[in-house]
């Protein structure tokens, strides 16, 4: 099985546990104001089978026994079945399996309870609390993302919640605490990531003819993301 890959990253250390193999797919429906890789946007790039790219990572096969391979994007799951194609292969190999998505496109149907077989790892992007707010942000609102999280608290999936905070979207106490009351006693979130939002992806906007759309939004203040955190901690009664 083939699948349309924009590039790979042979030592990632922030995309899942230890040193890892990150595949970043082309693809993705949504529209974040904040992506920085519009560049995944479409579907384009190698045209490669899930054999080729496990050949490649078998090439530095001991560094990713402690860390894995992550699929990343874009939205992975828009080829969904060369994704759970890639991860069987994976496995096969030993490898430690990481999924980044943000649960756009989910069914609870087979493939996704296959898709989970393979799987060690969700790195879940929760954008908004608010569908109508998400809506704004993303060009969806996020009943599907709330469904995917049910469903991975059902199959007891591990879950790595990841959330951008960006000042005048996401960073305002209610949004936060909402967050924070969702996450609430779910047992299956090992943690619970904040990344501050930044405008590095300024430049590619410009190499491919976009206009940016956060050009008056000043990226995130150390002391801003320590805030945020305390606001989804205290929200989930967590101890920081």
């Amino acid at each position: 099985m083939k699948g349309y890959i924009h590039s790979i990253e042979s030592f990632g250390t922030v995309d899942g546990p230890g040193i890892r193999f990150v595949v970043f797919f082309s693809g993705c429906p949504m529209r974040c104001l904040y992506c920085h890789n519009p560049d995944t946007w479409h579907m384009g790039g190698e045209y490669i089978s899930a054999e080729s790219l496990i050949e490649r990572m078998r090439r530095n096969l001991p560094f990713y026994r402690s860390g894995g391979i992550t699929a990343t994007g874009g939205e992975p799951t828009m080829q969904l079945g060369f994704l759970i194609e890639l991860f069987k292969l994976a496995k096969a190999e030993g490898v430690h399996t990481c999924l980044d998505t943000s649960g756009i496109l989910f069914r609870e149907d087979a493939q996704y309870d296959e898709l989970l077989k393979y799987t060690d790892l969700i790195m879940l992007d929760i954008k908004h609390m608010d569908p109508d707010e998400h809506r704004r942000l993303t060009g969806h609102d996020n009943a599907r993302i709330f469904a995917f999280f049910e469903y991975l608290q059902r199959k007891g999936a591990r879950v790595r919640v990841r959330h951008v905070v960006v000042p005048g979207i996401t960073y305002n106490e209610e949004q936060l605490s909402a967050l924070g009351r969702y996450l609430k006693g779910r047992e299956n979130v090992e943690s619970v990531e904040l990344l501050s939002y930044h405008s590095m992806g300024i430049e590619k906007y410009k190499s491919l003819g976009l206009s940016y759309p956060l050009t008056q939004t000043e990226p995130l203040t150390d002391a801003q993301l320590r805030h945020a955190y305390e606001i989804v901690n205290a929200a989930r009664n967590v101890e920081t």
